[in-house]
């Protein structure tokens, strides 16, 4: 044992174990037996990691370090709904992010000047980023309304619109 316990003379592996080292083992043999069947979901969304392209795009476009994960993937899952093709363009944006080295602040006027067919993803994302829908018209899909970045961005002044924060009329008193 390399740990701590193990500078203690005298001490057991079951003691460190909290006494019972064989049922300890059973549990863990138990739990790993368990996972097989859930593993294949997790290990084909970590091997192509789309997700993990578009959550890395989405930190590029946005700014921000911090993206809620679950949130990217209903994001990127509305996308996919509406365009087959959504997840190889962004792995493609990140590759060319990536590859060339391109400043955040000067990719959208890269693409822009180059005719570049990813031209109109990094508006497409940052619009669902920060309104919350994802596409336009008939299309359009509300992912989400009190998360949207919109909303994230003044949350320590503002309440989302159409939440009412206090008794009827309240809304009509002069704020504090």
């Amino acid at each position: 044992m390399s740990s701590r316990h193990s500078e203690k003379p005298g001490v057991s592996a079951s003691q460190c174990w909290g006494g019972d080292l064989q049922r300890r083992m059973l549990l863990m043999g138990l739990v790993t037996s368990c996972l097989p069947p859930f593993t294949p979901a997790t290990a084909v969304q970590v091997a192509g990691a789309p997700g993990e392209a578009f959550l890395s795009v989405s930190k590029v476009l946005t700014g921000r370090t911090l993206l809620d994960a679950g949130h990217a993937g209903r994001l990127e899952e509305a996308f996919t709904s509406i365009n087959p093709r959504f997840v190889n363009d962004v792995q493609a944006l990140s590759t060319l992010v990536q590859d060339r080295n391109l400043d955040p602040s000067q990719l959208q006027q890269v693409l822009d000047l180059e005719n570049s067919p990813l031209a109109s993803l990094p508006r497409m994302i940052m619009s669902a980023w920060y309104t919350g829908v994802v596409g336009e018209g008939a299309a359009a899909r509300c992912v989400t309304f009190e998360m949207s970045l919109m909303h994230q961005l003044v949350a320590d002044r503002l309440n989302p619109p159409s939440y009412c924060y206090g008794p009827y009329g309240s809304w009509s008193e002069a704020p504090a």
